[in-house]
């Protein structure tokens, strides 16, 4: 069988495990139907005819271009019902796929532009959300590292007034290579006194030092990717001992070209080390990837077995920030699924 055949094979297994997702990016999740919609209602660009040239906008140079690509989506999402919108079309792929809890990033800095709230945007996500059954979507709020500190407090305070809409943690994305994450410590502080969980995107566009950086002075609880973590063995002992996981996104990485192939990737070391290592898609309608063909590349490319690729997903559970009793009825539902064969 083929490398293709094979990872054909294993998406159509993986496709019926209960899954779990913890870095998602809401606004990179859009299915492309929803996301032309879009483009249509506010008139499109003369330089994407049709939904097919859409798809093919989404391949990138590097990092940084993938970032240019990204801005240029968000000018389609104007209005608040928007939000509901795509809230609702991501939440009904997520539950096709059988993904069954997912903590999401979401980027209300990106809007400001067009003149919305932080809140508001929370809340017209949250309506969207809940009109989706099956699937369990908490939101992560994305303080955009590209806005600085200060607009990062400032969006911060505003999504607490709403945070009972499922608001459960703090992150930052962004061009991790221009914007080192030690400003942002008055942030984390701050989301920390608020209640919330913290996590960082560190070692993808930067170095373990980013990662360092993240863990020092965040103090984060996970770490978005760290791709590059490996580049200081001290590092990797680090997260060893702390257990601290890791949100890692292998096909985003090679998109990207944070990593050439898939094989080059570190994520088997990482889990031959001891890492704690999960498994997510990223922006998965950028990417043109699934998290079911996540885990069987990893299975068809990296060795890794069925057995490996079920406890990756068992970590996601366990990195996340469910309540304890909540997380503990869905892993023993997982493992009951596994152990089955099957999700009855």
């Amino acid at each position: 069988m083929s490398s293709s055949e094979l990872v054909s094979a294993l998406i159509g297994e993986v496709a019926a495990w209960p899954k779990v997702e913890l870095h998602l990016h809401l606004e990179g999740a859009i299915p492309l139907p929803t996301l032309w919609a879009l483009m249509t209602k506010y008139g499109g660009d003369p330089e994407v005819s049709d939904p097919e040239t859409l798809a093919r906008r989404f391949t990138y140079l590097d990092f940084p271009n993938f970032l240019g690509i990204w801005n240029w989506k968000n000018t389609f999402i104007r209005e608040y019902e928007d939000f509901t919108t795509i809230a609702e079309a991501v939440a009904r792929d997520l539950a096709a796929q059988n993904v069954r809890y997912v903590e999401a990033f979401y980027s209300p800095s990106d809007f400001a532009y067009h003149g919305l709230s932080a809140q508001e945007i929370t809340l017209a996500i949250r309506k969207g959300l809940d009109r989706v059954p099956g699937v369990e979507v908490a939101l992560v709020l994305d303080v955009v590292r590209n806005r600085g500190p200060v607009h990062g407090l400032r969006c911060l305070e505003e999504v607490a007034e709403v945070a009972g809409c499922g608001v459960v943690g703090v992150g930052i994305g962004g061009a991790e290579h221009e914007f080192p994450p030690e400003p942002f410590a008055p942030v984390y502080d701050r989301a920390r006194a608020l209640g919330l969980h913290t996590t960082a995107h560190a070692g993808e566009a930067a170095g373990a030092e980013s990662v360092w950086g993240a863990l020092r002075a965040l103090r984060v609880e996970r770490i978005g990717h760290g791709t590059r973590a490996y580049e200081d063995p001290a590092l990797i002992r680090y997260l060893v001992e702390t257990r601290t996981p890791l949100e890692m996104c292998p096909l985003s990485n090679v998109r990207t070209g944070v990593v050439s192939t898939i094989r080059d990737h570190p994520v088997r070391r990482y889990v031959s080390e001891g890492v704690v290592v999960t498994v997510n898609s990223d922006d998965p309608k950028m990417f043109g990837n699934s998290l079911a063909e996540e885990y069987a590349v990893l299975g068809a490319e990296l060795g890794f077995t069925k057995g490996e690729l079920q406890e990756l997903n068992l970590n996601g559970l366990r990195a996340s920030w469910l309540p304890e009793v909540r997380k503990a009825e869905m892993l023993a539902e997982y493992e009951h699924a596994f152990a089955a064969g099957s999700t009855e």
